[in-house]
């Protein structure tokens, strides 16, 4: 059998894993960085802030201090809150997957940096939350948002002879670095928003480059 048929337990990421929230966060970003007069028109060039926490981001490319940061958070959030939730799609193939996987009674796990209120809403919304046993993100004050402290959270009560068939799903290098800090293996997919480099970088135990062929690993 194949080693990535015996995981029993999979962790997922959301964003630029199983749906793709390019519209939504890029343009909430614009809205946070256009109240520091800060003009971003191009949406492409926002992209690099889809997956790793956002008081990070906002201080890596921009150069906000702690204060403006946890601001632009905020401003973040009063777009994203009414509008950039929606402005998302389900990437194909990804409903199949999950309902393929629940017949095989794997359990499945959300683990996102994302603040958890926000993953409930949209996993709702585009109907996948049935699938999952547990949607574990970070804490709306910012907190908890490292995937390594996520992940450890969800894996705090796990056996280690469970942790041996458990598996990380994502599409950044945060992904990967957390499984490892976890002991457990990573999927590393490139059809999201880490670059291939970032991803070959990290050293994933197994890479994606689709929907189709993060099936045929995992079914």
């Amino acid at each position: 059998m194949d080693q990535t048929a015996a995981y029993q337990v999979v962790l997922f990421d959301l964003d630029g894993t199983l749906t793709d929230p390019k519209i939504g966060i890029t343009k909430s970003v614009q809205y946070a960085l256009s109240k520091f007069n800060t003009v971003e028109d191009n949406l492409d060039n926002l992209e690099r802030f889809i997956g790793p926490p956002l008081f990070e981001s906002f201080q890596k490319y921009y150069s906000f201090n702690e204060s403006e940061a946890r601001a632009a958070v905020g401003f973040y959030r009063e777009y994203f809150s009414e509008f950039g939730l929606y402005e998302n799609v389900v990437y194909p193939g990804i409903h199949d997957l999950l309902a393929d996987l629940e017949s095989q009674a794997r359990k499945l796990i959300v683990a996102t940096s994302k603040p958890t209120p926000f993953a409930n809403t949209i996993l709702e919304h585009f109907s996948l939350s049935d699938y999952f046993s547990s949607i574990v993100g970070s804490n709306l004050d910012g907190t908890h948002a490292s995937k390594t402290e996520i992940i450890g959270s969800i894996l705090s009560d796990f056996p280690g002879s469970q942790k041996a068939h458990t598996a990380m799903v994502g599409d950044r290098e945060h992904d990967v670095l957390g499984a490892r800090n976890n002991g457990i293996d990573s999927i590393a997919v490139t059809y999201g928003y880490g670059s291939l480099t970032e991803l070959q970088n990290a050293s994933p135990t197994h890479c994606a480059s689709s929907v189709e062929d993060l099936t045929r690993l995992l079914v």
